[in-house]
């Protein structure tokens, strides 16, 4: 069921959310679990893999806050809640400080292709903030 007054660009980026309860949900899964027959989705990226491993059940705390806040932020874009707002904000607004000090300290300049693409995603619900009443 649609809400009247959600932009398609909102509903757009709750699917955004929810693949990222989906894979959160799933790396915290596979590190409670090494060696199950989910292992080989490591391949997508090891060195995900051997960090998280490194923080040993923090790296599973961490996955595990990830997963459910993401899932909060579906739910509250869904159904256009204030809180909702502000999750996503928050979680995006995160994810481009991670990615800033990922490229700065650990010279990993791939994770500069998230700047652009996560700063278009806060502009764009920077824009639709009337739509969270």
């Amino acid at each position: 069921m649609t809400h009247p007054s959600r932009p398609p660009g909102i509903t757009a980026l709750s699917f955004f959310f929810l693949f990222g309860t989906v894979m959160s949900g799933l790396a915290t899964v596979m590190l409670l679990m090494p060696g199950s027959v989910l292992e080989p989705l490591w391949r997508l990226n090891p060195r995900a893999r051997d960090g998280f491993a490194a923080m040993g059940l923090w790296g599973v705390l961490l996955m595990a806050v990830v997963c459910v806040a993401c899932g909060m932020a579906v739910l509250g874009l869904r159904r256009c809640k204030r809180w909702g707002y502000w999750m996503a904000l928050s979680i995006l607004t995160i994810n481009l400080a991670g990615d800033t000090a990922n490229a700065v300290i650990a010279h990993d300049w791939r994770t500069l292709i998230g700047l652009p693409i996560g700063g278009a995603m806060i502009a764009y619900l920077l824009t639709k903030r009337s739509a969270f009443p």
